[in-house]
């Protein structure tokens, strides 16, 4: 167990420029994290902050896994890097393979990448790629979903529905058109899937009315839209949207780069709610959240259909990443699926879900909160905003990290998604500090 009991000195701040952060105000008031144990970060004083998003929906399984440390430093001192163009590694197989028998329905065919929106990225090339080569090239539209959220390379940001991510490059990018979100008066504050709403998957119906199925190439959502503040599907809506891709021919892709490795108490959020898309990204727990590493499952048939429309000796889709199938991060995932697997952390976050969503729920009667949610381990809390919007939520994830706790805030929306390995007394003590903070009326 990691012993260390002081910080280093704080390093100078100015030169880093960092992502998706208010640098002018993080420079005045910073918030650092300097080591992390179990469900624990520590911060410069040794002080002690409850992680309730397992990072960044990154770490289901804890920090400070030896097992994955191990064989990280291992893989580094047998093999340090090998490109993975025209050459391979056994550990890339070996991945694959582990990772070919958790995804569901014959989504086997396994492609590596280095993060969330390069998996994305990738995804839409495999669906232009497919319809290229089933001579369809005329399929070029993607469709995807108001509030979605799909990484940040020039198509996830085409395909996002967050109108601060789209503002600056949205213009930029494959032509998208966007369905409503799934959020509905009638499910406020209902934990687990609404009964409402299932008709909003018919507005894929009235994008192939206006622009043609023969157009569309992939219909492309996140199954439970997580970084905009967990809208849950309604029951149906994820079926429905499977039929009608069915029906036109258009690829269905599940953006999992969230709910991947249990979040929803499955491997993927494909099986929680029984439905199998075409084409499915991975990232973030892949490795427990150790090495950046990201993956796309693609079925068979786009798989074959790709490559068996490639000449004798061609390389069939001109694609890649240097750091693709990095064999460092390859040993992480191992390992991490290992951990996993062992210590059968997806049952026990389907156990801890019920006790998590009852104690989420019972923030509802807090004033400052107008919508509770959840699924699995995942939860999102809607706060009611002030004149600017997310000011609220930016301070008040502020003040919870002051308090002790550290987790993702999107505007006005506060997302919690503890680790699996989370004790029900812990669990307590973020929900504790939780309604703490939000019962400050300065905020």
């Amino acid at each position: 167990m990691n012993t260390h009991t002081t910080s280093p000195a704080r390093p100078d701040l100015s030169h880093h420029w960092m992502p998706f952060t208010a640098n002018r105000d993080f420079h005045a008031e910073p918030k650092i994290i300097c080591r992390g144990q179990g469900v624990w970060y520590y911060g410069e004083d040794d002080q002690p902050i409850l992680d309730a998003c397992s990072g960044l929906f990154t770490t289901p399984a804890g920090h400070g896994r030896v097992e994955i440390a191990d064989a990280v430093r291992d893989q580094l001192l047998t093999l340090d890097y090998g490109p993975s163009f025209t050459r391979g590694h056994p550990q890339s197989f070996r991945l694959a393979s582990r990772i070919a028998a958790l995804t569901p329905g014959g989504l086997d065919r396994v492609f590596f990448a280095n993060s969330g929106s390069e998996a994305v990225e990738t995804a839409l090339k495999m669906c232009l790629a497919y319809h290229r080569a089933r001579g369809d090239a005329g399929r070029s539209i993607f469709v995807s979903r108001e509030r979605a959220y799909h990484g940040v390379n020039f198509g996830g940001v085409a395909l996002a529905g967050m109108v601060g991510n789209r503002r600056t490059f949205g213009a930029i990018g494959p032509q998208v058109v966007h369905m409503r979100h799934t959020w509905r008066e009638e499910n406020r504050y209902v934990m687990g899937q609404g009964e409402h709403g299932a008709e909003l998957a018919d507005d894929l119906l009235r994008m192939i009315a206006l622009h043609g199925a023969e157009n569309i190439a992939a219909c492309v959502v996140e199954p439970v839209a997580g970084s905009t503040g967990v809208l849950v599907p309604p029951r149906g809506y994820l079926e429905k949207l499977r039929a009608i891709c069915t029906d036109y021919g258009i690829l269905l892709v599940f953006d999992e780069v969230i709910t991947g490795f249990g979040r929803l108490g499955h491997a993927f959020a494909a099986q929680a709610f029984g439905v199998v898309p075409d084409i499915m990204t991975m990232a973030k727990a892949i490795t427990n959240g150790a090495q950046p590493m990201a993956a796309v499952a693609a079925s068979r048939q786009v798989y074959d259909t790709i490559v068996d429309s490639a000449g004798e000796g061609a390389v069939e889709f001109l694609h890649g990443y240097t750091f693709s199938a990095h064999p460092a991060a390859c040993a992480a995932s191992l390992a991490a699926l290992d951990i996993y697997a062992n210590e059968r952390l997806f049952d026990r976050a389907r156990q801890s879900s019920a006790y998590f969503l009852d104690q989420l729920a019972s923030l509802r009667d807090l004033p400052l909160v107008t919508d509770v949610r959840g699924f699995g381990m995942l939860g999102g809390i809607d706060l009611a905003p002030l004149d600017r919007p997310g000011a609220r939520g930016h301070r008040v994830q502020k003040r919870l990290f002051d308090a002790g706790l550290h987790l993702k805030a999107t505007g006005d929306a506060l997302i919690l998604a503890p680790a699996f390995v989370m004790e029900p007394g812990e669990i307590d003590t973020m929900m504790a500090t939780v309604q703490s903070v939000l019962a400050k009326s300065e905020l």
